[in-house]
């Protein structure tokens, strides 16, 4: 009977643990669940910033095009004032040559008429010098019959002749204002021309001016596409290379995740959400965080580590003791906290050698962190190899490990075998840490691009 209800007891008290297993299990499931769907907000809430981005693009893509629209207009506009200025330069033209041909001919007729102004002015000297012979021989009267007839006939020669003379001074008074009438349309067709050579001048240089700006605005026009073309590729490469480097950081995260064993990665989503909702200062984060060195180092910082690479990294034991309450409180996991005013560094005496160099040397790390490295990286040192480190350890009490994760303690103890530096936290780490860098750096120059955008438009 005993042993009955000793079993009995036994299976309750089993089943009462898997009871509470089960609901650590299911509140930690609730808790990846609330952080799964977090990410999906936050990847919605990234959605709806790149939609609107997007937007902001669109509108001024928009813009440029309508600035492009316009500046056709203005270039159609120019280019018919030009086609205008060339029809009216080419009227004047026809015109002027009009004006030199009526000039020739108005100037051939001129000189026609000053050679017979000339003939007349002849004739007239040679029937006054006739009518003064005439009178000269007024007194012959032995060549006529009498003085009568003498002067009979002198009577009409004068007669005759003075009647020629006044009409060749009527006519030469004629050709005389004729003259003048040439000349005045003569001069009147030379400023006619003039006028016309200067319009056609001041016409040549708007013209000029015209093709100037015609030239101007499809130069101009070309220099804005080829701009817009050169934003718009750079725009989607930058773009594409952010969603590339985002698409890195969340496998790097998941595979970070994967190789965090479960109650460890538990605790230290926990330990976020303390630390953001009390708004809890002065933690640094996981070891694994806080340290940087070459990738060949890798394997022998996580193997010297252990899960000490979790450990959390704080200024003072309040602190961790204030997020331990809340932890215990919440059922949130539990977490190893490193306080750097508890910290004490081990007083180890590592001599000089060539076969081996202290691990901490190889690491990159705050200053002000440094007790947190001594304590859980300060007794190790990196040998070349197994057979080095089994005699380093031997000959100077010292903790060793090579680069491929093969330890000898200063005890004795060996520890080694295969590593997969495939599942290396400490490159998810890195790639984490670099991609981020690299997407706020090309984020910058996507707002610096948009920015460009902006100002062709103004």
């Amino acid at each position: 009977m005993d042993d009955n209800r000793r079993q009995i007891s036994e299976r309750m008290s089993q089943a009462d643990n898997e009871v509470v297993e089960l609901r650590e299990r299911v509140k930690s499931l609730e808790k990846e669940i609330k952080a799964s769907t977090k990410g999906i907000n936050e990847t919605k809430s990234e959605k709806g910033d790149a939609e609107k981005k997007r937007t902001e693009a669109l509108k001024v893509v928009s813009q440029i095009e309508l600035d492009l629209r316009d500046l056709k207009d203005r270039i159609s506009s120019e280019k018919r004032a030009k086609d205008e200025a060339v029809r009216e330069l080419n009227s004047m033209r026809k015109e002027s040559e009009k004006s030199k041909s009526e000039l020739a001919q108005i100037s051939k007729v001129h000189a026609a008429k000053l050679k017979e102004e000339e003939d007349i002015s002849k004739s007239i000297m040679d029937r006054e010098k006739r009518l003064s012979i005439l009178y000269q021989k007024q007194g012959r009267a032995t060549q006529f019959k009498n003085e009568a007839a003498r002067d009979e006939w002198l009577r009409k020669e004068i007669h005759d002749l003075e009647r020629v003379l006044l009409s060749n001074r009527k006519q030469e008074s004629l050709l005389q204002d004729e003259s003048q009438k040439l000349k005045d349309e003569i001069n009147k067709l030379t400023n006619h021309i003039e006028s016309r050579r200067s319009e056609s001048s001041k016409l040549e240089a708007v013209l000029a001016d015209k093709q100037k700006n015609h030239n101007d605005f499809t130069k101009q026009k070309n220099a804005l596409q080829d701009e817009r073309k050169s934003f718009w590729k750079e725009e989607n490469s930058v773009t594409a290379e952010i969603d590339r480097l985002k698409e890195d950081l969340v496998k790097a995260q998941k595979s970070l995740d994967h190789a965090t064993p479960g109650d460890i990665r538990r605790g230290l989503n926990s330990v976020s959400r303390i630390i953001r909702d009390h708004g809890i200062g002065g933690v640094f984060g996981p070891v694994l965080e806080l340290v940087d060195c070459e990738e060949k180092f890798f394997t022998a910082v996580e193997v010297t580590a252990g899960n000490s690479l979790f450990h959390v990294v704080v200024e003072n034991d309040d602190i961790s003791t204030r997020i331990i309450q809340v932890l215990t409180r919440e059922k949130g996991g539990r977490v190893t906290f490193i306080p750097l005013n508890r910290v004490h560094a081990p007083n180890v005496n590592v001599p000089q050698s060539s076969d081996f160099v202290p691990l901490l040397k190889k690491l990159k790390f705050r200053a002000e962190h440094r007790r947190a490295f001594e304590q859980v990286f300060g007794r190790t040192v990196i040998c070349r190899d197994l057979e080095t480190a089994t005699r380093v350890a031997r000959s100077n009490s010292l903790d060793c490990i090579t680069l491929d994760g093969d330890q000898v303690a200063k005890k004795g103890g060996m520890t080694g075998g295969f590593y997969d530096s495939r599942r290396s936290r400490l490159k998810f780490v890195k790639v984490i840490r670099d991609n981020k860098a690299e997407i706020e750096k090309k984020t910058a120059h996507l707002e610096n691009v948009g920015k460009k955008l902006k100002d062709i438009l103004l």
